[in-house]
């Protein structure tokens, strides 16, 4: 990167695994964090080669740094490093491991010991909103996202078309995780238009012309590639019938936006309304898991009538209920979905997250420009609504 932009993550002090998607500059953040750690990156074939063959091998390289933190980047690349991990982190407790992934397919299938215990799990994600600064754009992130490969790239918008391609080629081919690239390839696109909507599995196989276990799989394949999440329904102490099935969202607004098939019948404004939904969830999930507290995202949608909140952020601490409208003004029925949650949960603090331009309190509820919304989440400094 041509300027340094301090991330909101904080490295453990001890040892740990750290996942995210490819391009979300996990090797830059350690090279930053540890710049005198030893690297080694399993993605130089020689090295992968080597350490497939020999995974005891990893024994002679530690044994040659002891204290030092070691790096292995990509580990999803040799698993059976886990188990020499294990042993190494019991013989030697003054030498920090630090192992990134941005698959864990391949860690759950070969049933190795994830190390739990010896090394906790963190992720990284796109850039935030208070990590750019003054240098955040809405326009552009909702358009680009906020993938730093892409952002930081000389022709963002080619990089990110070709990022469903690299993991298409290089995780999913390579590895073997499907039997017909073309099948998941179609998978892509067809999901791509369930993004910030309830997943319906059997529409998608429909649309795919696949069996419903297929696209159960290929759902799986796509949240195991760090590529894609659910969100589940909220139903703590829940005083109406709710839905069962859960929201689906790309990782990404700006890979969605390069995923979703775009064509003369679609309404530009459906597309840009999901993809800002898209960017306020991926916030909300960095600022959990950037914060230590241990706090979970829902959704709330009513059965009967259909009423839902978009996002429920739900902890120790914090209780949440967020509605996000890609609407220059607040309107009544903006807030309709908020004002019922609120009778269910009175202790809730209720925001509306729409594109207009003043705070505004209506009816007991926040309304916040997404600007400042996005800015305000800040896992150092929690805000107050």
């Amino acid at each position: 990167m041509e300027k340094r932009i301090p991330r909101c993550f904080e490295a453990p002090k001890g040892g740990f695994f750290l996942f995210g998607p490819r391009g979300t500059g996990k090797s830059t953040f350690l090279q930053q964090a540890f710049p005198d750690a030893l690297v080694l990156d399993l993605l130089d074939p020689l090295l992968e080669r080597t350490l497939s063959a020999r995974p005891e091998h990893l024994r002679e390289r530690v044994a040659a740094h002891q204290g030092r933190m070691i790096v292995v980047d990509e580990v999803q690349k040799v698993p059976a490093l886990l188990d020499v991990v294990h042993q190494l982190v019991e013989q030697h407790p003054k030498t920090r491991f630090v192992l990134t992934g941005s698959s864990a397919r391949k860690l759950k299938r070969t049933g190795v010991d994830l190390l739990a215990g010896r090394l906790v799990r963190r992720g990284l994600h796109p850039f935030m909103a208070v990590e750019l600064g003054a240098a955040f754009d809405l326009e552009r992130s909702l358009e680009l996202g906020l993938v730093p490969l892409v952002r930081d790239a000389a022709d963002p918008p080619d990089v990110l078309r070709s990022y469903a391609s690299l993991y298409l080629h290089e995780e999913v081919k390579s590895e073997g995780l499907v039997r017909r690239v073309g099948d998941f390839a179609r998978f892509l696109e067809a999901i791509s238009f369930s993004h910030a909507s309830v997943l319906n599995i059997s529409h998608i196989a429909r649309e795919c012309q696949v069996g419903r276990r297929t696209v159960t799989g290929y759902v799986e394949i796509l949240e195991d590639l760090l590529l894609a999440f659910r969100l589940p329904v909220f139903t703590r102490r829940a005083k109406r019938a709710t839905v069962s099935h859960p929201k689906f969202y790309y990782f990404d607004a700006g890979v969605y936006r390069a995923i979703r098939p775009a064509g003369p019948l679609d309404q530009p404004e459906e597309i840009a309304g999901a993809a800002l939904e898209g960017l306020v969830a991926q916030h909300l999930r960095a600022f959990i898991d950037y914060r230590p507290e241990d706090s979970r995202l829902f959704y709330w949608r009513t059965r009967a009538r259909g009423l839902e909140v978009d996002f429920v952020l739900y902890g120790p601490r914090c209780f949440w209920a967020v509605e996000v409208k890609n609407s220059p003004r607040v309107r009544p029925e903006d807030l309709r979905a908020l004002a019922e949650f609120g009778k269910d949960y009175p202790e809730a603090d209720r925001i509306l997250v729409y594109r207009g331009k003043e705070r505004l309190v209506r009816n007991g509820i926040t309304c916040w420009p997404c600007e400042d919304f996005l800015m305000a989440l800040d896992p150092a400094r929690p805000p107050t609504w």
